[in-house]
């Protein structure tokens, strides 16, 4: 869970994931990395005293990618899934994101929004991310609905091979990228999604549709 100044969401998105139903015998551990926040996000996490949590704090604010790439080496489970660390993203969705793992039907799945339900998205968002769908198609015959959604699971010893370095929003093209390279099907299945505004803590901008798009390019045609 990569999060940056979520001091008014953490606590509630914390006990969401901690709590959500998953499939039979399948434990948990959530690893927070706090992206030099400078509020009080941090000391939030420090105090909820719970031993499946584990918090690693970054001293500078270096971005979602650089967040989520310096958590996955901490994870010791056989499966990781990225949660933001707002209430976007439905944690009560977990079981039917990590089931297809369990089962081996799926190395990857992605959680799909358009395949779910989405409330508050505004045309803007709407429109990247479904241009953002058409390239990923067009490049890669991938086949998926949403290639943006940060709801994202993985088979664990796939995603530490990939040898990532995106450092803000590029995590999901590049990872995208260099699945689908690798041959790799992604799976998606449905998930919930509660929109926020940049007012309300968005952090993501128009400049990084741009780079998302040039990411997808770039990875398809490296060699």
């Amino acid at each position: 869970m990569p999060v940056y100044n979520e001091a008014h969401t953490i606590r509630r998105v914390i006990e969401a994931a901690l709590s959500a139903a998953l499939p039979d015998a399948v434990e948990r551990e959530l690893i927070v990395v706090d992206d030099g926040s400078v509020d009080e996000t941090a000391a939030i996490v420090d105090g909820l005293n719970e031993p499946r949590l584990q918090l690693l704090r970054l001293e500078h604010n270096r971005g979602k990618g650089s967040a989520i790439r310096a958590g996955i080496p901490l994870a010791r489970g056989d499966w990781i899934l990225i949660q933001d660390g707002d209430m976007e993203y439905d944690p009560s969705c977990y079981a039917a994101l990590v089931e297809p793992l369990v089962e081996g039907r799926a190395r990857v799945v992605y959680g799909s929004r358009f395949l779910g339900r989405i409330e508050r998205m505004d045309w803007p968002y709407r429109l990247v991310n479904r241009l953002l769908v058409l390239e990923t198609n067009l490049l890669y015959g991938a086949g998926i609905t949403d290639e943006a959604t940060a709801y994202k699971a993985f088979e664990a010893q796939l995603l530490k091979e990939l040898d990532l370095r995106s450092r803000r929003f590029e995590f999901c093209p590049e990872v995208t990228g260099k699945l689908c390279r690798r041959g790799v099907r992604i799976h998606e299945v449905p998930v919930r999604y509660l929109g926020r505004t940049p007012a309300q803590g968005k952090k993501i901008r128009w400049y990084d549709a741009v780079v998302a798009f040039w990411v997808l390019l770039r990875e398809r045609f490296r060699r």
